[in-house]
Formats: C-alpha cells, structure tokens, sequence
C-alpha cells in the first residue's frame, strides 16, 4: 500500500516554458527535429532560417518563405510583445487558415491577425483606409504613433512596413512609400520578394536609377521564388531604366510623365513646381545645344568653299528653324509660379503647337505624344 501511494506521489513541477508551448503547437505540423530546433534555437527565426536548405548551398541573399516558417516569424514576434500562449495559438492559427484555406494574401492576413494585439498596426489599418497619405505620415519620427511603431520586434516592424509601403506603390503614392519601405531588411519582413518589388518599383517611378537597379537586380538574384508578375516586370523596369541619362529627352519625357502623375493626384505643391521648372530647364539646355550644334555647322558650311563636302556636312544638320519662334539663343528662361505660367502653358494655340512642334519634330513617337500631353495638361490646370 505504501508502495502505491508512494508511486503516485509526484513532485511539483514548473509550468512549461513559453518556447516549449511553442515547440508543442508547432510540433505537429513540422515534425520532432524542427520542434527540437525550435527548443534549442536562438535569435529570431527570420535570420537563421532554421528550416529547409543549409545556407551555405543558397547564392542569393533572399529566400522566400513558406507559410509554417511565416507562421513562427509571427509567433516570436508575439512572444517578444509578451502576448499570452493562449493568444498566440490563436493569432497564429487565424494567419495559416487564412494563407492556406482561404488563399489570402500573407501580408494582408498577417496584418489583419494582429490588429486586435497590437493597437499601433489597428491604427494604421484604421487609417489607411481613410486617407492611405496619412497612414503614410505615420512613419515620420514626428508622428505620433511613429515610436509605437518603432518599438515593435523587428521581424513585426519590417512585415507592416512592407505592407504599408505596398499599399502606397499601388496608389501611384511613391514619395510616401519610399520613408515606409527605404529602411526595410527583405529578410525581416515575411515577404522579401514584396519588399524588394515595391521598393525597386517606388525608385524606378522617382527615376532614381542606381537604387532601382539595385533592388530589382537583388529580386531576381531568386527568380525561381519570386512570383512570376513580380519577375517579369522587375525585369523589363531593369532594362527600362539602365539606359536612363541625364539631361536626355528620354529623362525629360519622364519627369514630364511624373509632373503628371502629380498633376492627377491633385497636386500643385513647391515639389510639383521645382519639377516643372526642372523640364523647362533642361529643353531649354537641349535647345540651346541645338543652335550651337547647328551654328557651328552652318559656319563649317560657309567657310568650307562650297563642293561635296558641304553637302555632306549639311545632311545630319538640324533644319532652320529648329530654333523656337522668337527664341533669343541663350537658353535662360525665368521661373514661374504655376498659377502665373503665362509661358509654355498658355501659349496661343498656334504658337504652342509650332513651339511643341519644333522642340518634337526628331523624336520617337512617344517622346512626342508625352510632351503634347505635358503641355496640354499645363494648359489645363491654368485655366
């Protein structure tokens, strides 16, 4: 009898750790070894990649991950806010239903997942869908709720970025993308091919060529885990943009293109206006190359006797009256504020056209459909 009871005696024991809950949740669904790595793992998951290729075997510098590995990103994130056991488990199971049952977006489901723990990301949820330039704003460090946002663990930190910075790109909002997602480590966020995208996409739109490149080359150091519509556009933006030089009508069309995209948001902020000016710099420094190339020609022609040679000097020029109606020749063009353009803009339809006309005549078809465009927009807004 004393045996027996003596047998069932049991001696007191400690409650079970929060990263041995964690290995007993997500044990199941990776197996005894990745429970035990888990168990005896340090450091975030998202800078060992505990599961899947050894890292030596891997050239590029991202990866992308799966939904399990998503999964524990997210639930260390929880455990670093001190989010009870009870609630991770049901945070963590609502993110992998709704990636893997209802086919969910990874960024939007891990966001929606954690609004109700984390007040900060409800906030800018909250926000984005009432103003997506306010939810913006929210990462200026003069913000409000910018230390809230910065004190979130990081792997947290750089998945709501990137979803914040996501959700801008798509809006055509490049300028407030960029503060959102510039800083983000690709590694960090639960999807590094989205961070990589939509920041090269941000500085490609801003023409910023050598951080484009950049980025757009890293995304497709991976082609084989990085989307199919995320390879191919990275791909034709790399080609888009690596030929870009300054002061080029290539560049010119571009900004005019940007001043647009501007334009259509509403816009007519100093940073609109030192665009504008900008396009009517550099036509003017084109133009004024122009007349000194065809001047110079033009003197080659009347001192070189006439023959043969002059007509052949004479084949690349530009015509006579390459230069703009009334134009003295030095390229200085004064500075207008928009709302007092009484230039370029609201030409007298005739002389627009001819001006348009004769700074487009050599262009491809779409340097010359942009600039019409430009000028008509211009024409436009000031009436």
């Amino acid at each position: 009898m004393g045996r027996a009871n003596a047998s069932v005696v049991k001696s007191p024991t400690r409650p079970p750790s929060r990263i041995w809950r964690s290995a007993r949740w997500i044990g199941p669904r990776l197996g005894t070894l990745a429970a035990l790595v888990l168990v005896a793992g340090t450091g975030s998951l998202a800078s060992h990649h505990v599961w899947g290729v050894d890292a030596l075997t891997k050239k590029a510098s991202w990866q992308r991950y799966d939904a399990t590995e998503m999964a524990g990103m997210l639930r260390s994130s929880l455990d670093e806010l001190g989010v009870l056991p009870a609630d991770m488990d049901a945070v963590t199971e609502r993110f992998l239903s709704a990636i893997e049952s209802d086919d969910a977006d990874p960024l939007d489901a891990y966001v929606l997942s954690i609004r109700d723990l984390v007040p900060v990301v409800d906030q800018l949820i909250v926000e984005s869908s009432q103003s997506l330039v306010a939810a913006g704003s929210t990462i200026d460090p003069n913000a409000p709720a910018y230390a809230q946002l910065e004190a979130l663990p990081k792997s947290l930190r750089m998945t709501v970025r990137t979803w914040l910075g996501r959700k801008l790109v798509r809006h055509r909002l490049y300028d407030e993308a960029l503060p959102a997602i510039a800083e983000v480590d690709p590694n960090e966020s639960i999807d590094p091919a989205a961070t990589l995208f939509y920041r090269g996409a941000s500085y490609h739109a801003l023409l910023m060529k050598d951080e484009a490149l950049t980025d757009l080359r890293r995304l497709l150091e991976n082609e084989s885990d990085c989307p199919v519509r995320y390879s191919r556009t990275a791909q034709m933006m790399v080609a888009d943009i690596k030929p870009l030089k300054e002061d080029s009508l290539d560049e010119i069309s571009r900004i005019m293109t940007d001043v647009s995209r501007r334009l259509d948001l509403g816009r007519t902020d100093e940073e609109v206006k030192d665009r504008e000016q900008k396009i009517i710099d550099k036509l003017s420094k084109l133009i004024e190359k122009l007349e000194e190339q065809q001047q110079q020609q033009q003197q080659q022609q009347s001192g070189g006797g006439g023959g043969g040679g002059g007509n052949q000097n004479a084949q690349g020029a530009p015509m006579d009256d390459s230069r703009i109606a009334g134009a003295s020749g030095n390229g200085d063009v004064d500075r207008k504020k928009i709302e007092e353009l009484d230039g370029w803009g609201n030409l007298p339809p005739a002389e627009r056209q001819q001006a348009i006309q004769q700074i487009s005549r050599d262009l491809p078809t779409h340097y010359r459909e942009a600039i019409e465009a430009y000028f008509r927009k211009l024409a436009t807004e000031n009436k």
